[in-house]
């Protein structure tokens, strides 16, 4: 009996230390509501003193951690308003932020964008318009573990920023926004693992670089609807991906309204 209670005492001590994130996380968390105009009922269950690991739209997990950590921030749909805090950069153990399809208006904070754990963001269909600080400082050599970004349908405008930093980027939506200038001739180089580029709707003018035959792993190209004139390069359609995916052809690859 003695041996059952202690097992009893180790599993309900295990449950609880897995369970409450940290003040840092919560205080974190905290500052991106006070933030919000419209918190979408999210004030309901956000409430100081309480453990932020049971609030609506948030996961934790002890997998990444021997404690809890805040792993998710899904916040799609839910009628949110204001700005983005970039105290949400400094969750630690973040792993995907889903912020989607609300109002939020602003800029997306370079906190953010250079988080050290992100793996998956996305803001699309907000009002987001300041220029992105998609670049880490040059100076840290850091090279960013996020993989999917999603910045589609909102109303960043100028040239699109330098993706230093992002090797591990497979997934670029950029779609529906104001985005003019050229498109960058560097992506091959700044992200070997590119597979998906979407830039369509934007103002995109000159021509398609011929150097995006050269990302290897590129499989979608999206840039219709843009200002670019010229010919589809032939170095498209040499890619090793392309050449693996008979459903690619020309007519797909057509730019002009």
């Amino acid at each position: 009996m003695s041996i059952l209670c202690l097992v009893l005492v180790l599993m309900l001590s295990s449950a609880s230390s897995t369970s409450c994130c940290t003040e840092r996380e919560n205080n974190c968390l905290l500052q991106f509501l006070a933030g919000l105009s419209q918190d979408g009922g999210l004030a309901a269950s956000w409430r100081l003193g309480t453990d932020c690991c049971s609030w609506e739209g948030i996961t934790c997990s002890s997998m990444v951690s021997k404690d809890a950590m805040v792993t998710d921030v899904l916040l799609a749909s839910k009628r949110l308003e204001g700005s983005i805090s970039p105290a949400l950069g400094r969750l630690p153990g973040l792993l995907r932020l889903n912020l989607s399809h609300n109002s939020l208006s602003g800029g997306l904070p370079s906190e953010v964008m250079s988080s050290g754990s992100i793996i998956i963001l996305d803001v699309s269909f907000n009002s987001l318009g300041r220029i992105l600080p998609l670049s880490p400082p040059l100076t840290t050599g850091l090279k960013l573990p996020l993989q999917v970004l999603n910045i589609s349908s909102n109303k960043f405008s100028t040239e699109l920023p330098s993706l230093d930093g992002m090797a591990h980027l497979i997934t670029l939506s950029a779609s529906n926004n104001r985005f003019s200038g050229h498109i960058p001739t560097n992506f091959c180089t700044n992200l070997p693992s590119l597979a998906v580029l979407e830039l369509s709707y934007n103002q995109f003018s000159g021509s398609i670089p011929p150097g995006l035959g050269n990302c290897s792993r590129l499989r979608v190209l999206k840039v219709g609807h843009n200002n670019l004139c010229g010919t589809i390069p032939d170095e498209l359609f040499n890619a090793e991906y392309f050449n693996r995916v008979p459903l690619f052809s020309k007519r797909q690859f057509t730019w002009n309204t």
